[in-house]
């Protein structure tokens, strides 16, 4: 069969799915806007649909991935904590080994 390749998908899961391409894309996003509002825009998701995403990964992880701040001078806002940043290090580093591993195999198709 010609062009026939592997495809999937990788996730860090701990009591449900805590850690994946769509939470990284999120993080990165309120990395970039400072908002999750903002980040959620972006990615054509609900403000409570992101909520609720950095809600279960905050409740898993040792520390909060992400934190908001409300009201001051410039109004609310979010960041991305230490913890979040090692996580996305990570996760982008296994995404990469990922492809890797999918494009290896692929060689091995039989011919």
């Amino acid at each position: 069969m010609t062009n026939l390749r592997i495809n999937g998908r990788i996730w860090l899961e701990a009591q449900e799915r805590f850690f994946g391409i769509g939470r990284m894309e999120l993080l990165e996003r309120i990395q970039e806007t400072g908002s999750i509002n903002q980040a959620a825009k972006e990615m054509k998701m609900s403000y409570k649909r992101a909520w609720d995403l950095i809600q279960s990964m905050n409740s898993q992880a040792d520390a909060p991935l992400v934190v908001t701040q409300t009201g001051g001078e410039r109004g609310g806002g979010a960041s991305v904590t230490a913890e979040g940043v090692k996580y996305l290090t990570y996760y982008r580093g296994l995404q990469d080994r990922f492809r890797q591993f999918m494009a290896q195999e692929t060689q091995h198709f039989p011919v």
